[in-house]
This record gives C-alpha cells, structure tokens and sequence, in this order.
C-alpha cells in the first residue's frame, strides 16, 4: 500500500479532499499544481506553469486543467471538477474517484459503471512539459475518450476575463494542435500518443472560483477559455499519452519519454523518501546557474533562504554534487556584490545584512558533513574574503563596534528572516544588536580563523580570534539577562524582552559564545513556551503581541507573520542545541519531535512541508505550499541523528 493514499471515503469529500494539494516542479523554474482530486483552489494553480522572461519576471498559468469525460453508448461521464459562483461545483467528477495514491507519480483511478480509467501524471525534467497517461484498466464495450483542455495565458498573480483580444487560432500538428491567446507568449503545444480527432468548439466558461484566494481577500473569480476537445478511442488494456508543452515532439516519443520519466523517479515510501523527493522539487538550473527556490508556488531564489537551506537539501542527503554546483552560483553573486554592490545572478535580497553570515554557515555545514580540509580548499578564500569584508565596514548596513558586535539599522525596512512588513514598516523593527546576527559573527570569526589554520595560515587565524576573544564576552554581556534567555534586540537604550526562536541558532552555533548552562537554560525556555507538535514558535505566548493565527487580510497576515507562527525550519536549531547539550541521552526525544510534521505528509501539499503554522492548536499549515527551509532543516537533523547512532 502506498505511503500516500486516499480512497473514495476521502476523495469524494471535497471538504476533505480540496485542501489536500499536489506539486510537480521540472528544476527550471516551472511547476504543475493543483488538489488531489483535480479542482483548481488557487490561481497559482496549473497543469502547465511556466516562466516567460520575455514577459516578465513571473511564472504564467498556460494550461490550467484538463477535463476528461469517459463515453460509453452515447452517455458521457465528465471526470472534471471547478468550482462556479454561489459555491456551485460542476461537474463532479470526484463523485468517479476510488482512489489517490502517490509512489512514483500522482496516480488517480476512477471507475464509471464498469469502467476503470488510470491517470497518471509526471512533469518531465528540465522542460516545461506535462504528461498525462490514462489507462483504461477494464471496459465491457467501446471507450471513448475526449479531452478538454481549459487556458489561462496569464501571469499567477492575476485573474483573467473572457475578452475579444485572445487568438482562436490554432495549427494542427503531430496527432495535436498548437495554439497561442496572446503575442509574447510561447504557443502551447497538446500532443497525443495515438491518433486523435481535435474538435474545434470554442467557448470561454466563465466564473470559475478559487476558494483559497476568496479567503485571503484576493481576486479569485475569472473566465478560462475552452478551444475545443481532443477525442480518441481506447481499448481495455490500453495506455494513452497526452502531452502539454511549449515545444513539439513526435507523437510515438511520448509514450517513452513518459516511461524513462517514471523509471527515474523516486518512490514515496515514508517520510524520508517524501523529503528527498521535495528536496529535489527546490532545485532550479538555468543558463547554466545552479539555484535553490525559497517555495513554490511564489517565491524566487532567495539569497537568506538558500544559504539556510542549501546544507540540508543536499549535503545531508548525500548529493554533495549539486551544493558545490550551487555554491559556484552563489560565490559569484557574493564575489561581485562585495567587490561592486550588486549582483547580476538571479539571487535576491543579497543585501540583508545577515546573508553574508549564513553563507559562512552554509560552508561551515560542508566542512561538518563533508571536511574541514575540502572547505578550506574550496571555500576557504571566500570565507576569509566576506569575514574581512565585514570586518573592513564594507557593508553598508553592518556597523563593527569596538565591543566586537555589529550593529544594523533595521527601523525603515526589515533586515532579518523576520521580514514582514505593513504599509512598508517593519512589523517588528529589530534593529541596532541583533542576537543571530551577532551570533553567526562570533561563529564566522571562528570558522574563518579554523579554515585558516587548516591550510597552514595560523598567523593570519590569530587576528580572528584575537576579535572573537572581545566578541564573545560582549555579546553575553548584551544578550544574556537575568531571566536566562537571550534578549532578542537591543537597540541603543531600547530593549526586547520578547521570548523568541532566534536565540536558539545562538545556542545551537558550533562556535557560541554560551556555556553549556547557558545553552541548557536556552533550550529549556524554548521548550516551555516556543514548542509545539509541528515545530517552533516565533513568539512566547507570554510576550506581548502575541498574534498565532495566520488569516485574514494581507494586512492582517502580515502582522501575525512572526508574532506567534510556527516556522519549523527553527527546529534544526533547537535540535541542535538540545544534543549539544544533552548528548546522546537525547536521541529519543529528537526522534519524537518529528511525529507531529511526519503526520503533514498527507496534509495541505502533501508530501512536504507548508512555509509555516499556526501558533495554536489544531495548527493549521499557512502560507506557501511547499518551503525550502522547512524540509532543509527535518534532513539536517535527520544527518546529524545517523552521525550520532552511528558514532
């Protein structure tokens, strides 16, 4: 039995079925997504989602959804399922699904009277290309099989309206046709493996809803357009191949390329193997650059996020290959923002002044799980370059002060993870002493002079540690209150008595400034008021503004967005701590912590993990469907629990 699987009792019910949502990416930059059971609930929802640069910056909705309607003696059964005005579903083609499973490839199997028709889905590597394969199972007559293909042609961020400008044209090519509603866009190409009729029969259907951006107070009704329907027959036993792309192919190619795509991909078969599988989905290759996407479905490559998540997405699942490929990308965006400012690689918000610190801690989790000695080779002359550039004052908005701590004016614009704004102003405006920012410092200057050291350049280490000997005392004496925690910022005489998460990466650094008591004292206040089942807290329940609940309105989302949330990408460093701390006397309770985001498997996106939860029960996952550095962090401790079990 599948690891991932519902049956009718669970498809047929949309209250259920909707909000469980499935994700396809080709590590170029485009996607296909929607629910289990087909309906489309976002307007980044998508057969076909792809990046059209001649445009703009943004992915584009080509091929929305396929409608399938399965014709025995004339009687027509339609598998598809939208949601109309006046919450009006139409027309109810979940009511046919027996079941969702997911192993290899989303497999849907639905049965109509006494026939059996198998979907399968894969969206093929590096081209942005969907393939649908149906398979008629079992039929005691004659099968037909037609195809409706709905169209958006429209950016992910916006709806689009039945209009007398989109094209009707369409070319007949390969056992397909080709088509284009708007100039600037590729032509969409629909393929079958099999000879098949395309019936012209154009018709906008107007008022399709998306339930999920209804709540969030966006735009979510539009009109999709309808060229016509591709009809075939199909004989029991039989396998079909439809194909949506932005390039033709030869039609007898489709039923190959399908295979060799299923033969390559890795089954879901617990939740290590869902992980990997999302890891893989974060990977984005272009002109020969190598990225990690911050989320899907609307996030970009993310400087902070990828540093965060690069270790844990690859080094910790042994693809050590790809970190140093991507790590060629980021060192040349890092080399020319330190030497010119600015960045010509498609990696964003380069300027935050914490970034540079995590890139150091990025290369700092290569030379744990790989070595010291290959990170000094490799990286050693670009932590000792961003370190000395730091150190210089060559940043704009790190500040070295003679206490050894940096100091960063965070008041206008927000320069942490915690980046929420609302009408352009910090949420949370940390600012002046920054307690991670100071932490990964100290970390950095003792990493910097261990490189150093490793590849023979002790006299140069001891400037390093010379600074982190005056950093240290300085930061404990800021940070550490009476109360046993770390505040969170001190901004000249202003300061944060808030409990938050941030003081765990402090306690968790492999070069801290903490005792072991004070690491210890750390993780007991986390445990007491920042833990929950699916991770940690961005806020004390106790600490006012606490605000858990992530709903409503831009606005009002965006004031909840760390005031309370659940970020799982923190527990990495809670975890962390808690086996520095208690050593291997703390296996078992690591090993629980998981239970809770193991059971999200079969949740919201399923086999991954949403951007974050909410800060009460029952916890709802909020936000992106899938987010880089929350699967990162489960893989990292999942590598660092095997070096322990395994020492």
């Amino acid at each position: 039995m599948s690891y991932l699987r519902f049956d009718k009792t669970l498809t047929t019910n949309l209250q259920e079925s909707l909000p469980k949502e499935i994700l396809r990416t080709n590590k170029s930059g485009a996607y296909s997504c929607s629910s289990i059971v087909d309906c489309n609930t976002r307007k980044y929802h998508g057969l076909l989602v792809v990046p059209v640069p001649e445009l703009d910056d943004s992915n584009h909705v080509l091929l929305s959804s396929l409608d399938e309607t399965v014709i025995q003696h004339g009687a027509q059964f339609n598998l598809g399922l939208h949601k109309y005005q006046g919450n009006v579903y139409s027309p109810n083609g979940h009511k046919y699904v027996r079941e969702f499973s997911w192993d290899k490839l989303p497999t849907t199997l639905y049965r109509v009277g006494g026939v059996i028709l198998k979907k399968e889905k894969v969206f093929q590597h590096f081209e942005n290309r969907i393939l649908i394969r149906y398979t008629l199972v079992d039929a005691h007559s004659a099968t037909t099989l037609r195809l409706r293909p709905f169209l958006a042609f429209r950016s992910v961020g916006e709806c689009t309206h039945e209009n007398s400008i989109a094209s009707r044209e369409y070319h007949e090519v390969d056992n397909g046709i080709k088509t284009r509603m708007y100039p600037g866009y590729p032509e969409l190409i629909m393929q079958c493996s099999k000879k098949t009729e395309f019936v012209f029969e154009p018709n906008w259907y107007r008022g399709i809803e998306y339930q999920k951006e209804q709540e969030l107070g966006y735009d979510y009704s539009e009109d999709l357009y309808v060229p016509g329907y591709f009809e075939l027959s199909i004989e029991k036993g039989e396998s079909v191949v439809f194909a949506a792309g932005v390039n033709e192919l030869k039609s007898e190619e489709l039923a190959s390329i399908f295979d060799y795509e299923y033969n390559v991909h890795v089954p879901r078969t617990d939740f290590q193997s869902c992980l990997v599988n999302a890891a893989h989905q974060f990977h984005y290759e272009k002109d020969g650059e190598n990225y990690i996407i911050a989320g899907y479905p609307w996030f970009k490559c993310r400087a902070r996020d990828m540093f965060v998540s690069l270790p844990g997405l690859t080094l910790a699942i042994d693809e050590v290959e790809y970190y140093e490929r991507a790590m060629v990308t980021a060192e040349k965006a890092i080399r020319e923002f330190i030497d010119k400012g600015t960045t010509s690689i498609k990696i964003y918000e380069m300027e935050k002044p914490d970034v540079l610190l995590w890139a150091v801690w990025c290369i700092q989790q290569y030379a744990s799980l790989v070595s010291v000695e290959a990170a000094a080779k490799k990286y050693g002359d670009l932590v000792d370059k961003i370190v000395r550039y730091i150190k210089a004052g060559g940043h704009s908005n790190l500040f070295l002060n003679d206490n050894g701590l940096l100091s960063t004016d965070g008041h206008e614009h927000a320069v942490t993870w915690m980046n929420s704004e609302v009408n352009g102003r910090p949420v949370v405006p940390r600012s002046g002493y920054i307690v991670e920012i100071n932490a990964l410092w100290y970390n950095a200057l003792m990493f910097n002079a261990e490189l150093l050291t490793a590849v023979g350049r002790a006299s140069d280490a001891v400037e390093f540690t010379q600074l982190a000997d005056i950093t240290g005392p300085s930061f404990k004496q800021v940070f550490v209150n009476h109360h046993g925690y770390l505040l969170d910022y001190v901004d000249g005489g202003y300061i944060s008595w808030s409990v938050r998460p941030n003081m765990l990466i402090a306690s968790s650094l492999e070069y801290s400034p903490l005792s072991t008591p004070e690491r210890k004292r750390i993780f007991d206040i986390c445990t007491k008021e920042l833990l929950t089942p699916k991770g940690i807290r961005s806020l004390s329940p106790k600490s006012g503004g606490y605000n858990p609940i992530y709903e409503g309105g831009q606005a009002q989302r965006d004031a909840a967005y760390h005031q309370g949330t659940v970020w799982p990408w923190l527990s990495g460093f809670y975890l962390e701590t808690c086996l520095r701390v208690y050593k291997r006397s703390a296996l078992s309770w690591v090993d629980r912590h998981f239970v809770g985001l193991e059971e999200e498997m079969n949740y919201h996106c399923i086999g991954t993990l949403p951007e974050l939860f909410d800060g009460n029960p029952p916890f709802h996952g909020r936000g992106a469907l899938s987010f880089a550095m929350n699967v990162a962090a489960v893989l990292r401790v999942n590598k660092v629990l095997e070096k322990f079990y395994n020492y």
